[in-house]
């Protein structure tokens, strides 16, 4: 079954250019699809974060914030997966299975659209065309978003728009 929508732009493109770095990852590859334990446990995954690596970031970034949203979700706003905002620049990797562990430093996961904090993997619907889940690390300004544990996701994708120097996106994709 397919929802029959037109596929969602990149939702980074819409927002105001910055600068990018690379982001690589030794579970995830770009346009290519992620393994079943990346994925939610509704569809038999194990809910675990992949690997996440950076580097050639701003000599100015003063903070990461990783996210993962899927614009292909059947909602006019996408989904967000994961939200780690305020990782200290001495943190250039996130292991596999990081998004369900307790952050280091003064960092912190905010709810995702399942209303749980932390990392909830991918759930699209049966038959629908594969998802894009944009796995994004921003080099941020400061050494700490204005957030609070209770702030949404979408409140901390629009405190980003005026923080972030450069993006390194990496984004695989998932079909059921």
């Amino acid at each position: 079954m397919s929802l029959d929508r037109p596929v969602a732009p990149d939702p980074y493109q819409l927002l105001p250019a910055v600068g990018s770095f690379a982001v690589t990852s030794s579970d995830v590859t770009a346009g290519k699809p992620m393994d079943q334990m990346f994925a939610h446990p509704g569809l038999g995954g194990r809910n675990v974060s992949p690997h996440l690596s950076w580097s050639g970031f701003p000599a100015a970034t003063r903070s990461f914030t990783v996210t993962c949203f899927d614009p292909d979700a059947p909602t006019p706003s996408g989904f967000w997966h994961w939200v780690l905002v305020n990782l200290p620049t001495s943190v250039t990797e996130l292991d596999q299975g990081a998004g369900g562990q307790e952050p280091p430093g003064d960092a912190f996961s905010l709810g995702n659209d399942y209303s749980e904090t932390g990392y909830g993997g991918p759930y699209p619907p049966e038959g629908d065309r594969p998802h894009r889940y944009f796995f994004v690390v921003h080099a941020v300004d400061v050494d700490a978003l204005e957030l609070t544990p209770d702030s949404s996701a979408a409140y901390a994708s629009f405190n980003l728009a005026f923080h972030t120097l450069a993006r390194g996106i990496i984004t695989p994709t998932y079909q059921v």
